[in-house]
């Protein structure tokens, strides 16, 4: 795209052209193109999740994200750690990833199913947004145990999904994923038979908070000490 205009009336915008003339415009990946074409305010919701994981993985030398989609917002993470592992199961959302990589931002992407195994490497810190819920029952056990199996001994574990109570407002789209749903009492009752201490944070929009449970619309569960 070209500019009209070669400078700014305020000179300080001008590195805004340097940016532009150096990296480029930033493509969306294909699920934030998604949210901008359909209901542009989950931006703001999803920013604010990745953000919450920025701040608990702040200085951590090694982070892995299971279930990473199109990893657009996980750059707020990586601004905070030394580096950044994402994983997803579908080499779709992998693809599109490596195609938009940024050398400024280094990212190593994985296609990787938790249902088959463990990652043969292990990391300070986990987290897996909005993935919990998509996973069926009876495969819950095995997932968390494999996702854990990469966690080291002292690492801390995220997990974040939408509540239980907030499915009645879920868009049918998400209501045929959402198959695992829990309430707040519920997420800790399970991720305690994996760790000693499990923190939940409630979410409502963009604000995370320690509020009651049955209202919260989403869920965001910090553990550590694991078993």
């Amino acid at each position: 795209m070209t500019n009209k205009h070669s400078e700014f009336r305020e000179s300080q915008y001008s590195e805004l052209i340097d940016i532009e003339n150096r990296a480029g415009r930033t493509e969306l990946g294909i699920m934030r193109n998604y949210d901008w074409n359909v209901d542009p305010k989950r931006f703001v919701f999803t920013f604010a999740r990745y953000k919450f994981v920025s701040k608990m993985f702040e200085g951590f030398s090694r982070v892995l994200e299971i279930g990473c989609g199109d990893g657009f917002a996980t750059r707020l993470v990586q601004q905070t750690v030394d580096h950044v592992t994402v994983t997803d199961f579908d080499p779709i959302f992998i693809d599109d990833i490596k195609a938009r990589l940024d050398p400024d931002w280094p990212l190593e992407a994985k296609v990787h199913n938790f249902l088959d195994g463990p990652l043969n490497e292990t990391f300070d810190g986990i987290f897996s947004l909005d993935v919990l819920e998509h996973i069926e029952p009876s495969n819950e056990p095995a997932f968390l145990r494999n996702s854990i199996t990469s966690l080291n001994q002292h690492g801390t574990f995220i997990v974040g999904m939408p509540s239980l109570e907030s499915q009645p407002y879920a868009s049918g789209a998400s209501k045929i994923g959402h198959v695992n749903c829990k309430s707040g009492s519920e997420l800790k009752r399970t991720l305690k038979n994996y760790f000693h201490s499990v923190f939940i944070f409630s979410m409502n929009d963009e604000v995370v908070h320690t509020g009651f449970y049955p209202m919260a619309h989403y869920l965001i569960a910090v553990c550590c000490d694991k078993r």
